[in-house]
């Protein structure tokens, strides 16, 4: 399968709405990952760091994107959905998709240092887990790096 041939006509639309979350994470200076959980073409989950905003280290993105998901759809299992991610999800953030059920992610860049959908870890991968979602990566790859390094290179003037 091609890298083209992973993504469908959407998934760049719905992740563009993930960067700007991520975008919404440097209103309190939180490292600017943003996410968005998609079913039926309408986002029913969106979150953004707010680790630094809530003084808590599980206030991950994708934690907060798909609690609120599962509050609207009165479950914890957040079935046909899609959850767009700008960085490759950490092993926390992948063992929370795995337990909501989520059956397809996409995320933008790599994390070399923490990922666990393929690079360092591959959680979302792992074949004795009861659920294994499709992953596609690297859309929108350089963006969603580009966010991240400005983000960094501010924080070491």
């Amino acid at each position: 399968m091609t890298a083209a041939s992973r993504f469908f006509p959407r998934d760049e639309w719905y992740m563009r709405l993930a960067l700007r979350e991520a975008e919404r994470a440097l209103e309190h200076d939180d490292v600017p990952i943003g996410a968005v959980v998609v079913r039926d073409g309408e986002v029913i989950g969106a979150g953004r760091n707010e680790r630094e905003l809530r003084s808590d280290p599980m206030a991950h993105a994708e934690v907060l994107a798909l609690r609120e998901a599962a509050a609207k759809v009165g479950s914890w299992r957040v079935l046909d959905s899609v959850l767009y991610v700008t960085l490759e999800p950490c092993a926390m953030c992948a063992g929370a998709i795995v337990l909501a059920r989520v059956p397809r992610v996409v995320y933008g860049t790599v994390d070399p240092k923490a990922g666990a959908a393929g690079s360092v870890l591959d959680v979302l991968g792992e074949p004795r887990l009861n659920h294994r979602p499709e992953v596609a990566g690297g859309l929108l790859a350089d963006e969603c790096a580009e966010v991240l390094r400005t983000f960094f290179r501010s924080r070491r003037r």
